[in-house]
């Protein structure tokens, strides 16, 4: 097919298409295609096994989209080895999922023609260019993923069988009016509430402390007065800022790269052709495809003839039709016939591939449109000063690595060979690092055994394209206990805020139990706010909280709670009313409709893999088991 007639093409399009294609494989299992060996599997579903090739196969896909998406964000999340551990377990999971759904509509007879599949393939939008299935797109991207048309089919049937299931169940679940109008009445709910706020800090100025107090609750709690390892860290850090400014380019470098680079600045010129593929190399394909040309020199249509004998099946279905191609893109030899001809109807001899013998008719042509040098000279000249810059940004990085390397027992002579200078942090713990030594990189870095027990240089960190950094320990003070002089005054502090919270609350028992007791406060300074009315969200969460979960209060009478709002302070709080609302028509169209149908659905889907798990045995290796 043309997947084989392709060089492998490198053009922009297909890597974007190429890229959408493959992540969309990540839980497919479309590395059992190519994956092999006898290493234990990841897991086993039933009788089926889930290879650790397929498992790092759909790791670095989804470690590499969510890299696309989230960027740096989440290079720092892969610093933390317990977050890759889950985001692995993750996907384990979701590929265990995928094998038992599989399992299961297999089990149900589920079934998928060949009609569905091919469809389905044409209807996907990494294949289509004008609202139009490109079969030139189509065979390209299978080339770069390494898969067989077939491979590619297998794929999809078992996707769409899987996705009949899933299918099925979302859409048998439904909701009742009623179901609707009671979920609103909860939701809409508000209640309205009275407070009284019991500051912790006015309990705490009044709590008298004596020495032997505050030594005995600094002996009960030496672990909470530990000064942490602080490190001070010398570090030479390389930047690519500035770099392309620095870069002179002159205007006949500009001018030989506008010449060798046109086809950047420009549309190339583009052919509409058709063809008709006689697959083979032998004499039979040769006569079969010469049978073809007489007929076509006879009168034949083209297009007719290349249903009926056209061997690549999706170009003949279009009447042999490619659509448009450009140099770079085709076999050279296909190439080289497609541009010989030169009138709009021309139809080629016999071109022989190494994948049989091709008929080609020009169907139309898009001449070339260069844009001149003056237009985009300052976006050639910016282009080179960043190629440069970077090129200058990778020998300096290259420079301090090796220097840092090969002088490992400190940074000036690393500092020295990149004309950089050795900078210092003040002394800090590496747990509560901030700024520049947070990254996990520098982290790890810093842990590491010849940074922190040799005392040596790190390796040359590589924090983003054009940052780097090497760092060392250049002082350590060890892990010591503070004395309880050195933390007296701040035992004072915490001891007094832990006994005027307890006394707030105690004084929040006593005024609720005088409010239980005789529904009023008498002889007390302290007075409700006036009555506020809360959502179960709010910006005074803990108190909408505590509210919502309150017993209605009985004819005049109130519910009572405590709480503490976000600031620590202990708050009363008085529930005087549940206010419902009124119900308004549902839609069964409506957005809360479709809400709740999909929250229905997910558990309907939820409670089947959990079914599925039960009655399959599903095992993991010892290494991928989740914790």
């Amino acid at each position: 097919m043309m997947e084989r007639i392709r060089e492998g093409t490198n053009s922009l399009a297909v890597k974007i298409i190429l890229s959408l294609i493959i992540f969309s494989f990540a839980f497919a299992g479309v590395g059992s295609y190519l994956a092999g060996g006898s290493n234990p599997p990841a897991a086993t579903v039933g009788d089926k096994e889930i290879s650790r090739a397929e498992l790092d196969r759909a790791y670095q896909n989804e470690r590499a989209r969510m890299q696309q998406q989230a960027g740096e964000q989440f290079n720092q999340l892969l610093g933390n080895p317990e977050y890759v551990k889950r985001f692995r377990q993750n996907i384990l999971d979701r590929m265990i999922n995928d094998l038992l759904l599989e399992q299961a509509a297999s089990d149900l007879g589920l079934r998928v023609s060949d009609a569905q599949v091919k469809a389905a393939i044409r209807a996907m939008p990494q294949f289509r260019q004008g609202g139009q299935f490109n079969n030139d797109r189509y065979q390209a991207t299978l080339r770069q993923t390494g898969m067989s048309a077939d491979e590619f089919a297998n794929y999809m049937r078992t996707d769409l069988m899987r996705q009949q299931l899933v299918n099925g169940l979302q859409s048998s679940g439904f909701v009742l009016p009623s179901e609707l109008e009671s979920l609103y009445r909860l939701e809409a709910q508000s209640r309205q509430v009275r407070t009284i706020t019991l500051p912790v800090d006015d309990f705490a100025e009044q709590v008298t402390l004596t020495d032997d107090e505050l030594e005995a609750y600094y002996q009960a709690h030496r672990d909470d007065y530990i000064q942490p390892r602080m490190v001070k860290v010398a570090y030479v850090e390389l930047t690519g800022e500035g770099l392309a400014n620095e870069v002179q380019i002159s205007d006949d470098a500009i001018a030989t790269y506008y010449q060798e680079n046109q086809s950047q600045y420009g549309s190339q010129e583009r052919r509409k052709v058709s063809h008709i593929l006689i697959e083979g190399t032998g004499d039979e394909a040769k006569a079969k495809a010469q049978q073809a040309l007489e007929r076509l020199n006879q009168g034949d249509a083209f297009s007719a003839l290349a249903k009926e004998m056209s061997d690549d099946t999706f170009s003949a279905e279009q009447g042999g039709s490619l659509d448009w191609i450009e140099p770079g893109v085709m076999d050279p030899a296909f190439e080289k016939a497609a541009y010989a001809l030169s009138e709009k109807g021309d139809i080629s001899g016999l071109v022989q591939s190494d994948f049989g013998y091709h008929i080609i008719r020009l169907d139309d042509i898009d001449p070339a449109d260069v844009t001149p040098l003056a237009e985009v000279k300052d976006d050639i000249r910016s282009e080179l000063q960043q190629a440069r810059a970077a090129d200058r940004f990778y020998a300096q990085s290259t420079t301090l690595a090796e220097v840092a390397f090969e002088e490992a027992n400190g940074l000036e002579p690393a500092a020295d060979a990149v004309n950089g200078k050795v900078q210092y942090t003040d002394y800090f713990a590496l747990d509560a690092a901030t700024g520049l030594m947070a990254r996990p990189q520098i982290q790890q870095a810093l842990d590491s055994y010849d940074v922190r027990e040799n005392g040596l240089n790190s390796e040359l960190i590589e924090l983003s394209g054009e940052h780097a950094i090497v760092v060392r320990l250049d002082d350590v003070k060890p892990e010591k206990q503070l004395s309880f002089a050195d933390v007296k005054e701040q035992v004072r502090e915490t001891l007094a805020a832990e006994k005027g919270q307890e006394q707030a609350k105690e004084t929040a028992g006593d005024l609720i139990a005088q409010l239980e007791e005789s529904g009023e406060l008498t002889g007390s300074d302290y007075t409700f706010s006036a009555p506020i009315t809360l959502n179960r969200v709010s910006q005074q969460q803990a108190i909408a909280e505590l509210a919502f979960s309150l017993p209605q209060p009985a004819s005049d009478n109130a519910s009572y709670g405590v709480t503490q709002n976000r600031q620590g302070d202990v708050v009363v709080v008085a529930l005087d009313k549940v206010v419902t609302p009124e119900v308004p028509a549902i839609s069964p169209q409506s957005q809360m409709a479709a809400r709740v149908q999909r929250a229905m659905s997910n558990t309907s889907l939820s409670a089947t893999l959990q079914a599925l798990r039960e009655d399959v045995d599903v095992t993991y290796a010892e290494s991928d088991a989740p914790q």
